[in-house]
């Protein structure tokens, strides 16, 4: 996981972030102010976790702009964690929230190993 940790270091001072590990997930949160779901694309293919934000906003009523400084586009590829899996992942944005959840690989499943009696199969 430090490959990731230092992925998010990397992205630009302007975005912020936390990551937190429980047992069997881990959870990135990625403030994306005015962000929607409609505005938001997120993937995760070959070991690497794709995000493409844009705010969409427009002017009311007669204004226009004049100067924009709150704009956001965030385009950042990020290494999924060695011991994460893509499958079973979650992702909700909320007043400009990304919450996204990538469980562990194994967490939380059982694995039932059948034992042969060998002494049973020759007599």
């Amino acid at each position: 996981m430090p490959a990731l940790r230092d992925a998010l270091r990397d992205l630009s001072e302007d975005v912020f972030f936390d990551l937190l590990e429980s047992e069997d997930a881990y959870l990135l949160v990625l403030d994306v102010p005015g962000v929607s779901a409609e505005s938001l694309d997120l993937a995760i293919e070959d070991g690497v976790i794709s995000i493409d934000a844009h705010r969409d906003k427009e002017p009311t009523d007669d204004y226009r702009y004049l100067e924009e400084n709150r704009s956001l586009f965030l385009e950042a590829d990020l290494p999924l964690p060695d011991d994460a899996s893509d499958a079973g992942a979650e992702a909700t944005v909320n007043r400009g929230v990304l919450e996204l959840t990538l469980p562990k690989r194994g967490a939380g499943e059982e694995t039932t190993i059948d034992i042969v009696d060998e002494d049973a199969e020759t007599g």
